[in-house]
């Protein structure tokens, strides 16, 4: 009788130990393919996949593409840009969206 419950408790185990591979295994196919995206995406326009050259605006870095002329900033370049430039094309832009909102929700 022992003898059963010893099979029992072995198989139990190597099915934990290979649910927790499987596991590991599927993370790590994750990773290496978010790592590949990033090697394959670096310094490409996500619009078009052509090549981005790095450029300053104001003094905030931003990524301009050659090809579609697409511009790309980072997460913290826009609120860099509206607070050097806010009285002149920037809060123009936004103020047009802001009414172009208004006039859809009436």
């Amino acid at each position: 009788m022992t003898n059963l419950w010893d099979e029992r408790k072995k198989a139990l185990e190597e099915d934990y130990f290979r649910k927790e591979n499987k596991k590991k295994l599927e993370n790590l196919k994750e990773n290496i393919v978010d790592c590949e995206v990033k090697t394959i995406c670096k310094d490409r326009c996500p619009k078009c996949g052509a090549h981005i050259v790095p450029m300053t605006f104001q003094g905030v870095p931003l990524d301009r593409c050659e090809d579609c002329g697409g511009v790309w900033l980072g997460p913290n370049d826009l609120i860099a840009l509206s607070q050097r430039d806010a009285p002149t094309w920037f809060d123009k832009w936004f103020k047009a969206e802001e009414l172009e909102r208004l006039e859809q929700n009436k």
